[in-house]
């Protein structure tokens, strides 16, 4: 029977991208008549999971344990990688986030993270080693070497992983509309969820089910909301992803009862290309990222450095460094580099036109014909590079490692990768804010069932993914969103099949 005319489901699932299509594939697999509901167009289907580079953070003893997950399309012999265990997740989740991450759901996504790639390896979704985000290929080394913790990624990244997900379902016989917005959620008078309110093509109706499981994303994409939780200065701020990401289940599940958590005015914010559109564009997916940046010097439009270039390594600080952007004249600022450090250059630089110049004072001049309209202030920009590579400090500079090689007597310090500025040609990155995904929102349980403001599970409802709080905190460690919106996601779906077959 087509999805449009069934009178009951028993798990609808709000989203398609790879939070929702876990959760429908474990619903099913356990047996429930499941539906998707995609806000977009097939054309513009697939939510966040489509702009992402298909990176997910899991623990792993070594190459032993990757290997089953590559099962083959990669080869392991051009890699080197260090074992990334259980504590050594759970103590980066604690350390980048304060010590705030939900004690319980943060145990959970790690102990369940390399089981959970596993289980994706045996629905079909097909994985490699991750050579392009973190990754440190050197002149002269044959391997490459790995990311901690963030060996992993989908081959084709969120593009192939988007495909691969709708293809799963549509063989699992999992129904699907599109274009069909939900709006509320339904209940019956003794607090159970019984379907949900959607506008679709057909107008406003309700599709009724036994279990409903939300993971239609945060608010990123809602100026509104954004101006509401994040603060002013965030309603200007580009969209890295899809623009669909509005919030409004979140909303529709306060109103129903569900407990608010998380950091709501914190978000997964980070440097981009200054020319990237408003919105994400499928064409560069993920490609305006602009993420080597702690090999950069980077100097705001003053001519000022303003933040720690080397306090870790991208995937550890990646998340936060929007932030730090969008407190800057026109949240737009500049990256430096040299012949040193541009062979370190993601390939994602590639779709960037850079300020190229075999001299500082031509560089400065190429700054300034480019954004002088910014007000761009050339003299002091030459100043602050002068006092940068007068502060650089002797010692190896190892891309590898937190080489300790650093600055003096600067405000701020440079603590890792200082290298002076002296080797041309230089190449200057112009670089702005584009938001990714929020962190405050709704409570589950270890579940993934939503619970109320006495922390008792709303019978029938589930989330996972983006809307779901208390996993991330100020920050946020590279791959780990999209491996929480997989462990959430299948645990949700095999519960919320569960809640349903067992109220048939």
């Amino acid at each position: 029977m087509p999805a449009a005319e069934r009178d009951l489901f028993d798990v609808i699932v709000v989203g398609a991208g790879n939070a929702a299509f876990t959760a429908a594939l474990a619903a099913r697999a356990a047996g429930a008549q499941v539906l998707v509901l995609e806000k977009a167009s097939q054309k513009l289907r697939g939510g966040n999971t489509r702009f992402t580079g298909g990176i997910f953070r899991c623990a792993y003893n070594g190459i032993e344990d990757l290997i089953p997950v590559v099962r083959g399309n990669d080869n392991p012999d051009t890699v080197l990688v260090d074992p990334y265990t259980r504590a050594d997740y759970l103590k980066d989740l604690q350390r980048v986030t304060g010590g705030r991450t939900d004690p319980v759901l943060s145990q959970i996504l790690v102990e369940r993270s390399y089981d959970t790639v596993r289980w994706m390896a045996d629905l079909g979704v097909v994985w490699e080693f991750n050579r392009a985000v973190g990754a440190v290929t050197r002149a002269g080394v044959a391997k490459v070497k790995l990311p901690s913790g963030g060996a992993l990624r989908v081959r084709g990244e969120g593009v192939v992983l988007s495909s691969t997900l709708f293809r799963l379902a549509e063989e699992a016989e999992i129904a699907l509309l599109y274009e069909t917005h939900a709006q509320r959620i339904v209940t019956a008078a003794d607090g159970r969820v019984v379907g949900v309110e959607v506008r679709g093509p057909e107008g406003i109706r309700v599709l009724h089910c036994r279990a409903l499981v939300l993971a239609s994303g945060g608010f990123q994409a809602s100026p509104e909301m954004r101006t509401a939780y994040l603060g002013p200065n965030w309603s200007l701020v580009k969209v890295r992803g899809t623009r669909f990401n509005t919030g409004e289940m979140i909303r529709a599940a306060l109103t129903t009862g569900a407990q608010s958590y998380g950091e709501w005015s914190g978000c997964h914010a980070t440097p981009i290309d200054a020319d990237a559109p408003t919105y994400g564009e499928l064409r560069l997916t993920d490609k305006t990222n602009r993420l080597s940046y702690p090999f950069s010097v980077m100097v705001n439009l003053d001519g000022e450095r303003f933040v720690d270039e080397g306090e870790d390594f991208n995937l550890y600080t990646y998340a936060k460094m929007g932030r730090e952007i969008l407190q800057q004249r026109s949240a737009t600022v500049l990256q430096i580099f040299d012949r040193q450090t541009v062979p370190l250059l993601e390939t994602r630089y590639n779709t960037a036109t850079p300020v190229i110049a075999q001299s500082l004072p031509e560089l400065a001049d190429g700054i300034g014909e480019r954004y002088g309209a910014l007000g761009f202030r050339k003299a002091n920009f030459r100043k602050t590079l002068e006092s940068y590579n007068a502060a650089v400090q002797e010692g190896v500079f190892n891309p590898d490692i937190h080489d300790g090689k650093r600055t003096a007597g600067l405000r701020p310090e440079k603590t890792n990768w200082a290298t002076r500025l002296d080797e041309p040609p230089f190449q200057a990155y112009a670089t702005t804010v584009g938001i990714t995904f929020t962190f405050g929102g709704i409570r589950i349980d270890a579940n993934a069932a939503v619970v109320d403001h006495l922390e008792r599970p709303i019978p029938g409802l589930f989330a996972t993914g983006e809307l779901t709080g208390g996993f991330f905190y100020l920050n946020y460690p590279g791959g780990a969103g999209l491996m929480r919106g997989a462990v959430f996601g299948r645990l949700a779906g095999t519960h919320a099949a569960q809640w349903a077959l067992d109220n048939r």
